[in-house]
């Protein structure tokens, strides 16, 4: 009786050993999967902005206007049709003023993810951040003065120096 014991144990300690191996790959594969399932969310995002803005009209500039535009606008204007900062979403208002402290650091996309309140350990965050700091240096908001550091324009940096109360 003793040994068809032993044996039942020992043949259930294998089966948990399976059993945990197989969690832990399920584990790993959700987490795989959680990961691929952020990228494409951030893409279908991306991919959604970039057709609502190519719905839009195209607007010829005579001057700047001294009213707001009516309609839908662009969540990032480009830097010479804007009449500043305050142009920007809430969002990308933070990111400009994280840019502005970093100075010639350069701000970083995983800063930004956190200036953004988003988890910094999450690399589809992080792309997540990095893409809008790169929408802002395409539309002239930021300059990339090395790889994956963004700064503000020159221009922008010593009018801020100049400026009374230093920022925006």
């Amino acid at each position: 009786m003793r040994v068809v014991l032993e044996t039942r144990r020992k043949t259930a300690a294998v089966r948990v050993e399976e059993l945990e191996a197989e969690l832990e790959r399920v584990r790993a594969d959700l987490v795989e999967a959680e990961e691929v399932l952020k990228l494409r969310t951030i893409g279908l995002e991306q991919y959604l902005e970039a057709l609502a803005e190519e719905d839009q009209p195209a607007e010829t500039v005579v001057g700047p206007s001294p009213r707001k535009p009516v309609g839908p606008r662009r969540a990032v204007p480009h830097r010479e049709n804007a009449a500043g900062v305050e142009d920007l979403s809430v969002d990308y208002q933070a990111v400009m003023a994280a840019a502005a402290e970093a100075g010639n650091d350069g701000l970083g996309a995983r800063r930004a993810a956190v200036v953004l309140g988003w988890d910094s350990a999450s690399a589809s965050r992080v792309e997540g951040a990095r893409a809008r700091l790169k929408r802002l240096v395409e539309r002239g908001w930021l300059v990339e003065t090395k790889p994956g550091r963004f700064t503000l324009p020159a221009e922008q940096r010593t009018d801020e120096a100049v400026r009374p109360g230093g920022g925006s």
